[in-house]
Parts: structure tokens; sequence; C-alpha cells
């Protein structure tokens, strides 16, 4: 076992690449990322057998900006039989069994790239999906009854209606959605579509608990850019007051709430009220992406806020870099200042060509 599949947005594909080859020699493994442009997918493939698997439980998961699932699979399974596609993806798990303990499974996952032209291709993996649970746990797989993140998620990806790569992701470092993309359906009382990355943004980077404590009746929120209202929609939606910070027109179902106070202010001039404590700081601002790190690092290292979600938009080219430059001028900013301080950064499902960051800082 020597190989990585990670999933990704179509177009994405080179920082994927970059990122895990980036990764992994951090972790002294090294190979090569075999890249299709658009397939919506890269697969890594180590110089040493066995290092796939310790990347797997060794890079942590939420740590990978653009993948969205990171599993460990075997070589392609190519001109499966239409007739038994099931026989050769059971023996193959038998071998890879004597290598992993397979019997620690809860989950199955039949997937595919998420590209247009593997849409039909899809609606067989959902057909397949039965019968093939069914034979694996004849087998003894997908059997595993003690805590759900202790155990294993199989995975098998097709690529084609005959050809699959099979393999496997560990519960406790992987995504848990099917093809690693939450999917949210679009709240009709919502000014814009955008509202739909900042509630991915929330589920992705607080647990159930973490949001119910930080995101309550009791806080301040200031959302830079908010015209019309999209992410300011989901702030007020959990109980915070919102200082609304933007030259355009709010939507009035957010100011008959009374949660809002609208400031028509430019987003980087803007400063908080002096006498308000700002729990969170969110901003979506189409702008240089560095403009926006050097103005987010301005209100952290100012304590202006404590929590901030904010969104970069990538150039259309070097984008891994410029995610890099952002980052660490924000966090050499921090460092001057003596903050501890907390970082993830994702390219979530509805993100386009930007990545959404969260950070959480302590003096």
């Amino acid at each position: 076992m020597n190989k990585l599949a990670l999933y990704c947005r179509i177009g994405f594909e080179k920082e994927t690449a970059a990122e895990i080859t980036e990764k992994a020699a951090e972790k002294g493994v090294f190979g090569f990322a075999r890249v299709n442009n658009d397939s919506g997918y890269v697969i890594f493939e180590c110089y040493q057998e066995g290092e796939a698997d310790r990347l797997a439980r060794e890079i942590p998961f939420n740590q990978l900006i653009f993948a969205r699932q990171m599993i460990v699979i075997s070589d392609l399974l190519e001109n499966l039989p239409p007739t038994d596609r099931i026989t050769p993806i059971i023996e193959e798990y038998n071998r890879l069994g004597s290598l992993v303990n397979l019997h620690r499974t809860t989950e199955l996952f039949v997937e595919t790239a998420d590209t247009n032209e593997a849409k039909e291709l899809s609606v067989f993996c959902r057909k397949f999906t039965v019968p093939l649970r069914q034979a694996l746990k004849k087998q003894g797989y997908l059997a595993f009854k003690e805590v759900k993140k202790s155990g294993l998620t199989l995975h098998i990806f097709f690529v084609k209606p005959n050809c699959c790569y099979v393999g496997y992701s560990y519960n406790n470092n992987h995504s848990p959605n099917f093809m690693g993309i939450l999917r949210l359906k679009f709240p009709p009382q919502a000014p814009s579509r955008s509202t739909l990355k900042l509630h991915e943004a929330i589920l992705t980077f607080l647990s159930p608990e973490e949001e119910r404590k930080r995101m309550n009746e009791s806080m301040y929120g200031v959302d830079l850019g908010a015209c019309p209202g999209g992410w300011t929609y989901q702030l007020v939606k959990r109980g915070l007051f919102v200082y609304a910070v933007d030259h355009g027109k709010m939507a009035a179902s957010l100011h008959d709430t009374g949660r809002i106070d609208h400031c028509p202010e430019d987003g980087f001039k803007f400063q908080p009220p002096k006498r308000s404590k700002i729990d969170w700081l969110v901003c979506d601002m189409v702008e240089q992406p560095i403009r926006i790190a050097a103005l987010i690092a301005k209100w952290l290292v100012n304590e202006w806020c404590r929590e901030t979600i904010f969104n970069l938009k990538l150039p259309m080219k070097k984008r891994y870099a410029e995610v890099q430059n952002c980052l660490q001028l924000i966090t050499n900013e921090l460092d001057k200042a003596g903050f501890k301080y907390h970082i993830q950064a994702k390219h979530l499902y509805h993100d386009r060509e930007e990545i959404t960051v969260h950070i959480s800082v302590k003096k």
C-alpha cells in the first residue's frame, strides 16, 4: 500500500498535489503526484510500501487545505467484468486485510470524482452500493461496533464503470461526508447564496458544542463587506448582534430582526465601537488576498475580535503560494504580538476560486 487518493475541486489538482507533496516531505516521506487536469482528484504515490498508510494516519486531515478526502488505495482495478464487479473488489480487500485490520470498518462509500463527466457514473455508484455492502458484510466487513471514530471507512473510487481504486480511510482523520462534500440546502430567508459558504465554514471548523458555546445571543459580530447580508444572516440566525459594514443596502428582513446595525462605511477603514466587545469578525470582500490577510491581522493584533472566518480570493496562477504568503503574513503578525492562535483553512465545497480561513486567538 503506497498510494493515496485525494479528492478536490476540478481545476485545483496542481494545488492539491503541491500540498500533499509538501506535507509528506515534512514527515520524511517522499513520492510523486499523478495529476490529470480537471479530473477532480490526485494520486500520490510513495516510494516505500506502507508509507501511504502512515500519511493517512499522521497528516492531520483538517490541515489539508485543498483535499476534500484522503484515502489509502491499492493499484487500479481495471477491466472489471460487468456481470461481477463485486468479486474482484472483495478479493482486493481480502488481500489488503493482511496489511491492515479492515474488519474494524464501519462504513462504505462508493464514490467518483465531482465532475460533470462523472455524473452518470455517480448514478451507477449509488445503485452498486447496496449489493456491494451486503457482500462485504457477509465477508465480515462493516461490522465494527466500537466507537465509530476508532474505526475505518471503506472507499471504492470509480474512475470508469469498469475501473476503480479500492481503499480505506481512518475515521479519526478524514472527511465523514460522502465524496468529502458537505451538501447544504439554501435557506429561502437568506439574502444571497453566499450564505452557504459561511454555514459550511461554521460546520467544518466548529463542533456543535463549540458552535453553541462560541456563537450565541450574548455575542457581537462584525461583517465586513456585508451587502446584501448572506453572511450576516448566519450570525443573526445564531443570535449574534451584528455590525453590518457596507455602503450597499442590507436585506430588509435582516433589519426586521433588530439584530443588526448597518454601518455604511468602507470595510478597510471601519473600526468597531470602542465600548463594544466583538467576538466574531467575518469577511467575504472581493479584494486582493494579501490585502485581506493584512486587514485580518490588524483586527486580531489590535484585539478588535477574538475569532474570525474570512475568504481569500485566489489568483489564477500560483494559488497555493499565494495562500502560504497570506497565512504567513498573519502568523508573523500574531507571533510578534505574542498571541497564541489556532488556524484552519479549507477549500470548501461552496467556495469557488477562494479558500475559507478560521482563526481564533488568545493573548
